[in-house]
């Protein structure tokens, strides 16, 4: 008798604990279910081909924000007298090597506002890089990319070309940036006359009775995955 009751107690017990299991991968399937495809799209990677999104902060080699799509760092900076400068977010082919010299981006002043002018120069060797460097990553992490060269991104102005360019080597400190003609095929500050001109901001890291050198290299950038797009197979 005794061991009849502790059958069927001990079958109870079974009863519950599957009723719960039940019960616990019900909730489960309904938490998926609510969830979407979301969650998959969350552990896709970036392929090759890939269009991806990316919200990004480009810095000069004092890791100094030179421009970002991140408002929130903008409106911090700007406010600070800081002449950083605003752009939408990049929509990127990932590992695609750029056809042209310049990518050009549009990007956003306090003091200028979304000008017609206002175009970014990112050079194709920064492209091909942030490009390759966004495969493996997934939606919604970030990354810091570097984008250091081998040869130095640096030209000697002399106080000459200064002032043809109405500028005085006298008002010109070490730290100061300055803004520095690109068009596709040509160098900072050698844009050439009949091609659309980008800018290029450049910092000047030495001063002497010649002249100056201005540093228009930007050695990081900072990017964060805001979506994928897989290209069709």
């Amino acid at each position: 008798m005794g061991t009849k009751k502790q059958a069927e107690k001990s079958k109870k017990l079974w009863v519950k604990v599957l009723a719960v299991v039940v019960g616990v991968v019900f909730v489960v399937l309904m938490v998926v279910s609510a969830m979407g495809s979301s969650w998959i799209t969350s552990l896709a990677t970036v392929k090759p081909g890939d269009t991806v999104v990316v919200d990004y902060t480009l810095k000069d080699a004092q890791g100094s924000p030179i421009m970002t799509s991140n408002q929130q760092l903008y409106t911090q900076l700007a406010s600070q007298g800081s002449g950083i400068m605003f752009s939408k977010t990049l929509t990127l082919t990932a590992n695609r090597t750029l056809g042209s010299g310049v990518y050009p981006i549009a990007f956003y002043t306090a003091s200028t506002g979304w000008s017609s002018d206002n175009q970014f120069a990112l050079f194709s060797s920064e492209y091909n890089t942030i490009s390759a460097g966004l495969v493996g990553m997934r939606a919604n992490t970030q990354k810091t990319i570097s984008l250091a060269t081998a040869k130095p991104m640096t030209q000697f102005w002399s106080a000459d070309q200064l002032t043809a360019g109405n500028m005085s080597l006298s008002s010109i400190q070490v730290g100061d940036y300055l803004n520095m003609g690109v068009s596709s095929g040509t160098t900072a500050g050698e844009a050439a006359s009949s091609a659309p001109t980008y800018i290029r901001l450049g910092k000047v890291t030495n001063k002497t009775a010649d002249g100056i050198t201005v540093d228009f290299s930007y050695p990081s950038i900072d990017v964060t995955v805001t979506s994928i797009n897989p290209t069709s197979s």
